[in-house]
């Protein structure tokens, strides 16, 4: 295993000022997919917690970006052309290239530097690193951060461990300097074989052996065991870093993954669940969307006041993992 982590608690510079999502209009339950595959209502529920999930039918990935960038950037009070920097986070848009963000560039009207980031799941964590690096370089003032995917193309709709799992969705923030970033730590292994979504070999008529598009590939035992120990690992080195407790923490923010995931994270550190808001029985696992997206719905319930403290933590194929502690302003 090769391991990387990176913290930077110099020269951070950040706040979130504008959130924003894109959802598309078909939502899946539980009830709708036992049509389908060998499972029920009880049974994803029991394993996943989740109820249901939003799928898309006539939308693209890009038009569910550009909604929530849209959305982000009038909450900012801003406008497309005040943005400096468009940073996507996705395992896949609506093309290899160009980016996700070059279509939503365009979509929206803006006029600056794009780029994609994939990170998996941990792909917000990782844009706001990279967000915090050109805010405090001074080479960008107003960065908009979306995250999207559409995992409906992803899975085999006829494997119920996996297709049960995951959803469409697009979510966005706008941020800028600020102090509200006071911590945060990104994480990386080889472990592929873990999770991954192999890619075809072309048509090239001199590869010795061909290979066809796959659909997501995981280990669920070990995802659930990489994901509950790093996690926990990631809160208590953020607090030693900070000379925080865990009582000072208002929120943890987690990818929403498996609700078993999230539980047993919150068991461990003996919190109360009210801590530990979650979604997933409403959107299913929307990899690097789940965060931001959580964000964007405590917001809109007026649940995040200015001065709470909230912990971020995600992890996803790679495998990768990251965590940040930010004070809401």
């Amino acid at each position: 295993m090769n391991v990387m982590n990176g913290t930077n608690m110099s020269n951070m510079s950040l706040k979130i000022i504008g959130t924003g999502k894109g959802i598309p209009a078909r939502h899946v339950s539980n009830e709708d997919l036992s049509n389908y595959i060998d499972a029920d209502d009880n049974w994803i529920v029991s394993r996943t917690g989740i109820k249901k999930r939003y799928v898309c039918t006539d939308e693209t990935i890009t038009d569910l970006s550009a909604a929530a960038a849209l959305q982000a950037i009038e909450k900012s009070g801003l406008t497309p052309a005040g943005i400096d920097l468009i940073i996507c986070t996705t395992i896949g848009g609506d093309y290899r290239t160009p980016s996700l963000a070059c279509c939503i560039l365009g979509r929206i009207g803006a006029k600056c530097p794009a780029f994609d980031i994939n990170a998996a799941c941990t792909g917000f964590i990782y844009a706001l690193n990279v967000a915090s690096c050109f805010l405090s370089a001074g080479n960008a003032k107003n960065i908009l951060i979306v995250s999207a995917e559409m995992m409906s193309a992803q899975v085999d709709w006829g494997d119920r461990s996996t297709c049960v799992l995951f959803g469409d969705g697009a979510a966005a923030c706008v941020v800028t300097n600020g102090g509200a970033l006071r911590y945060i730590n990104l994480l990386a292994t080889s472990d592929t074989p873990i999770l991954n979504i192999p890619v075809d070999t072309g048509n090239s008529p001199f590869v010795s052996k061909k290979r066809e598009r796959g659909f997501v590939q995981m280990q669920g035992q070990e995802i659930f065991k990489f994901a509950v120990n790093t996690v926990e690992n990631e809160i208590k080195h953020a607090l030693s870093a900070l000379k925080m407790s865990l009582e000072q923490i208002n929120w943890f923010i987690l990818h929403q993954a498996n609700r078993r995931i999230i539980d047993s994270i919150r068991t461990k550190m003996r919190q109360p669940q009210e801590k530990f808001p979650v979604n997933i029985d409403r959107y299913g696992n929307l990899s690097s969307v789940s965060i931001p997206l959580l964000l964007f719905e405590m917001q809109e319930e007026c649940k995040i006041k200015p001065g709470d403290t909230l912990f971020l933590a995600a992890f996803g194929a790679g495998l990768t993992a990251g965590s940040c502690v930010v004070v809401w302003e």
